[in-house]
């Protein structure tokens, strides 16, 4: 059987998913409301 508080201690995330993480955060992504928003503004001018 599983001791998963051993397991817990030995994991380490991969690099590729730090990477990401970092890149998901620093990264400045217009979501769909802010899209909408957008076209709105466009077609009152």
């Amino acid at each position: 059987m599983l001791d998963f508080e051993k397991e817990l201690e030995k994991f380490t995330p991969s690099l590729e998913v730090n990477d990401a993480e970092d890149s998901i955060r620093n990264n400045d992504m217009s979501d769909i409301a802010d899209l909408i928003k957008e076209i709105i503004e466009e077609n009152r001018k």
